[in-house]
């Protein structure tokens, strides 16, 4: 006699089928900036995209600036998944700095991030484009979604790196957090004027060399045969 499974929960339900819907919304904003290398793109061209009303984009989104950072969020995402791959950096003895070691973490990650490719392609949707000689700044608008799209993540980092450094409370992990984030807008800058957002080998050395900079002094790249 076949046994009747309990029905799934309609909160259940519900919370599926709106997760499902925010990701079609993201995917449809992604394939737009592939498409137009912008992000020109209107609510009406967005929904249409995702197969939704305009209505259901705002009951999800506050702005399409909200959609566009959701987009670069999952590409900085990476950062935290590469996270549980890095030793954890001890402080030195008693008296060591936690928050030295927190941020080699930090710095550990997004070395093993490896995201030079996927931010070339941000990069190229945000409607950057041009060769390195005439590259001289990134737009103000492009540059607050870049940052927003890390603010996005870092709430997440910040509560994984205070499980890996409980000496430090959580003010502390939020600036330094902050603070990286912040840093690497500017480092995309330096990087995206020298390269023209390229994705060939010496991109990537530059990028690893940029990254050195949030901890002079510190050596956070992975190991040889370590990289994510």
């Amino acid at each position: 006699m076949p046994v009747d499974l309990p029905a799934e929960p309609r909160a259940d339900r519900r919370a599926a089928l709106k997760a499902r819907t925010r990701r079609n919304i993201v995917d449809a904003a992604t394939g737009l900036m592939h498409e137009t290398a912008g992000i020109a793109f209107s609510v009406e061209d967005l929904a249409a995209r995702a197969g939704v009303s305009r209505r259901t984009v705002f009951n999800h989104f506050a702005s399409l600036d909200d959609v566009v950072a959701a987009v670069g969020a999952e590409i900085f995402g990476a950062v935290r998944e590469a996270l549980p791959a890095v030793d954890p950096q001890p402080a030195a003895g008693p008296a060591g700095d936690p928050r030295a070691a927190a941020l080699a973490d930090l710095v550990g990650a997004l070395h093993r991030a490896d995201l030079v490719g996927p931010m070339a392609s941000l990069t190229r949707g945000l409607g950057l484009q041009g060769a390195p000689d005439d590259v001289t700044e990134v737009p103000p608008h492009q540059a607050m979604l870049l940052l927003r799209s890390l603010s996005d993540v870092s709430e997440d980092l910040a509560a994984d790196l205070v499980s890996r450094h409980p000496r430090l409370g959580r003010l502390d992990v939020d600036l330094l957090v902050a603070q990286a984030m912040s840093s690497l807008v500017v480092l995309h800058r330096h990087w995206y004027a020298r390269t023209g957002a390229a994705t060939d080998a010496a991109s990537r050395r530059l990028w690893t060399d940029l990254l050195d900079h949030l901890s002079p002094g510190t050596s956070a790249r992975p190991s040889e045969g370590h990289h994510g």
